[in-house]
């Protein structure tokens, strides 16, 4: 039997989900791999395109009707929020009132952005991987960024304005939650179950045997540094990763409480 499996191309979730997709821990499945940026993956789980696959909370938010939660595989820690950058220092305040350069509406970012700073002027939907040149070059003046951007956004000549996920974390004591797996709920239990069995396998080998992914991490992140894979996927990979736990599904919890509470 074989199961789609939508994820991102980042070196996170093919660190991850390299054990599932090459068959080396067990699984009741095959897992066909989809590669496609977040902003993407959230926008095919409206139509279900895939029966796993990996979502912003932003848009798991919308989307519990027909995915379910799984508890492993997410992204989800301390200190690995999105950023905000600009040209020239600023206050959150002053950076999301102008052009700010958002990764998607449905990124768990723009939700961030959104709690923390609801009077947002134009806010321009740019893949995650442009905001940086669009930002530098002035077709923006500021951007909200995820991902590796994090690691690299010096090298643009830009500055940190905020830290979102410092931000929640003051807020909330919590840690913040980014990314997503899910299920298809017409899986139906018993499958989900085998599923989020099969994806915590996969992330438990990963960190037992770290250079067995190293050539699918790479093959994947042609243009990053094997320094700033080694950065990404140390930050966004870690406890929570294998299990959500108590901790990680009450920050969820609370994330999903304030997306679906009236502005």
């Amino acid at each position: 039997m074989n199961l789609s499996f939508g994820f991102s191309p980042c070196p996170n979730d093919t660190y991850a989900f390299d054990a599932l997709v090459h068959c080396r821990t067990p699984a009741p499945f095959t897992a066909v791999p989809a590669l496609h940026d977040i902003e993407e993956l959230n926008a095919l789980a409206r139509d279900g395109t895939y029966e796993l696959t990996k979502l912003s909370f932003g848009a798991l938010a919308g989307l519990r009707d027909r995915y379910t939660l799984l508890r492993s595989g997410a992204a989800l820690g301390r200190g690995c929020g999105p950023l905000i950058v600009a040209r020239a220092p600023a206050t959150l305040a002053e950076a999301a009132a102008g052009r700010i350069a958002i990764p998607g509406w449905d990124t768990t970012a723009c939700l961030l952005l959104r709690l923390a700073a609801p009077a947002i002027g134009e806010a321009v939907e740019v893949r995650y991987d442009r905001i940086l040149d669009a930002v530098a070059s002035g077709e923006v003046d500021a951007g909200l960024i995820i991902h590796e951007s994090r690691f690299t956004y010096a090298d643009h000549g830009l500055v940190e304005v905020a830290d979102l996920g410092a931000w929640w974390e003051a807020d909330t004591g919590l840690p913040i939650p980014l990314g997503a797996i899910c299920a298809r709920t017409d899986l139906g239990p018993d499958l989900i179950a085998e599923a989020e069995t099969a994806i915590r396998f996969s992330v438990e080998h990963a960190f037992a045997h770290p250079l067995d992914s190293l050539e699918y991490v790479r093959a994947h992140s042609q243009e990053l540094s094997d320094e700033v894979c080694r950065q990404h996927i140390d930050l966004y990979v870690n406890e929570f990763t294998v299990d959500l736990g108590d901790d990680g599904m009450a920050a969820v919890d609370a994330l999903l409480a304030r997306a679906s509470a009236p502005a």
